[in-house]
C-alpha cells in the first residue's frame, strides 16, 4: 500500500488544496482532496492494463467551488432534504437555509462541509480528514468535530469511517455523493448498468423529494430492485414516484438493519465486467440516478450530462427530524455519530 500527497490546485484566495493518492497492490488507486474531503478520482485496472477512472469529477479546483451536482463531495453536517428547511429540537425551532424550493438540501450550498478545506493526515493505508463547525453554523446547534477516514484495502475496498461529535444535541447525517459509472466516468449513460438493492421498502416522497413519512413496499413499483434489473428499464415509466423526481432519487429502507455493516446494494456493468458492492451499518441508501446532472465540461475533456453517473449515498433517512417513526439523527454529548460505508470493487 502506498499513500502519496501532491498539490491539486490553489483557490482564488491563495489557499492550497492538496490531493492524496492511495494505491493498493492490485493497481486500484483512489485520490481524495482536502477541499470538501472529496473523492476526485477512482482508478481501476482495465482489461488491457490501462487505468479506468470510474467516478465523475473535475481536473481543477474552480468548478468544485460551485459543484452543483456534488461530484465526490462529503455531505454534512446533514445530508439530503429537510422539509420547509426547519424542524423542532428540544422544543425549539431550528431554521436552516432555504435552498431547494422551500426546503433545505445538504445543509448549505456555501457553508457546509463540501466547501471547506479539511485538515488531513496520512497513514500507511489511510487518509484522515477532520473539520470543525461552530455552534450555529448552517443553523445547527453545537460545536462539532467531524472526522472521515478513507482506507483502501488490498481487497479492493474503499472504506469510509465517519465520526461526529457535538457539545450540544444537534442533527448529524453524513454521506458521500460520488457518482459512479463502471464503464468509465466519460462513458455515457448508466441505463444499462444492473442494480440490486437489499431493500423491500422505501420512504415515499411527495413534491420536492420530501418524505411523506410513509414506509411502503417496493413490490409492484419501479423502485423494486430486489431482483437485479437495469437502471433504465423502469426509470421513465408511469410510476408516480419516479415522475415526482425525474427518475430515481429515493431512500431505500435496508432490510435487516441492526447497526452492523451489511451488504446494501450491488452495481454491475456487464460490458465492462466490473461490479461495485456497497456496504453500510446505516438504515438507508439514497440512490440518485443523476437525473439532473447539468451538461458541463469535466475532467479529461469529458462532457457530462443527465444519467452519466449514479450516486449511492448511505445515510439515515431524509427529513428524519420531522418524522418520529424514522431512526433518529439527533447526536450530542450522550450519543456520538459513528458510521461505516464500504465501496468494494470486483473486476
Amino acid at each position: 500500500m502506498a499513500v502519496t500527497k501532491r498539490l491539486f490546485d490553489t483557490l482564488a484566495d491563495g489557499r492550497a488544496v492538496e490531493i492524496y493518492s492511495m494505491t493498493n497492490r492490485n493497481g486500484m488507486c483512489v485520490e481524495v482532496m482536502t477541499y470538501g474531503a472529496n473523492i476526485v478520482n477512482l482508478f481501476l485496472p482495465g482489461q488491457n492494463h490501462e487505468k479506468v477512472d470510474v467516478t465523475l469529477g473535475y481536473d481543477s479546483i474552480e468548478p468544485y467551488t460551485v459543484n452543483m451536482d456534488n461530484f465526490g463531495a462529503t455531505i454534512g453536517p446533514n445530508c439530503n432534504r429537510i422539509a420547509d428547511a426547519s424542524f423542532m429540537l428540544e422544543g425549539k425551532k431550528v431554521q436552516m437555509a432555504v435552498n431547494d424550493g422551500v426546503n433545505n438540501l445538504h445543509s448549505d450550498a456555501c457553508l457546509s462541509t463540501t466547501k471547506r478545506i479539511w485538515d488531513a493526515q496520512a497513514t500507511q493505508d489511510s487518509v484522515i480528514f477532520t473539520v470543525k463547525m461552530n455552534d450555529g453554523e448552517v443553523g445547527l446547534p453545537g460545536n462539532k468535530i467531524i472526522r472521515l477516514t478513507y482506507t483502501l484495502t488490498d481487497d479492493n475496498e474503499l472504506r469510509l469511517h465517519y465520526e461526529g461529535k457535538s457539545d450540544k444535541n444537534t442533527i448529524i447525517n453524513l454521506t458521500n455523493h460520488a457518482y459512479f459509472n463502471l464503464s468509465g466516468h466519460a462513458a455515457g449513460s448508466i441505463h444499462d448498468s444492473i442494480l440490486w438493492v437489499n431493500a423491500s421498502r422505501f420512504t415515499e416522497v411527495r413534491k420536492g423529494g420530501i418524505p411523506t413519512g410513509k414506509i411502503l413496499p417496493v413490490k409492484g413499483t419501479a423502485l423494486d430492485f430486489t431482483e437485479p434489473k437495469s437502471i433504465g428499464r423502469d426509470i421513465d415509466g408511469d410510476d408516480p414516484q419516479t415522475k415526482l423526481v425525474g427518475g430515481y432519487d429515493h431512500n431505500w429502507v435496508l432490510d435487516g438493519w441492526d447497526g452492523q455493516v451489511r451488504l446494501a446494494a450491488r452495481l454491475t456493468d456487464e460490458k465492462a465486467k466490473r461490479q461495485m458492492e456497497v456496504y453500510t451499518n446505516l438504515p438507508g441508501i439514497q440512490i440518485y440516478a443523476g437525473n439532473f446532472i447539468g451538461k458541463q465540461q469535466a475532467k479529461d475533456g469529458a462532457v457530462y450530462g443527465p444519467r452519466m453517473g449514479i450516486a449511492m449515498e448511505t445515510q439515515y433517512f431524509p427529513d428524519a427530524p420531522n418524522h418520529d417513526n424514522f431512526p433518529s439523527t439527533v447526536f450530542g454529548p450522550e450519543r456520538q455519530y459513528d458510521s461505516t460505508t464500504i465501496y468494494k470493487f470486483i473486476y
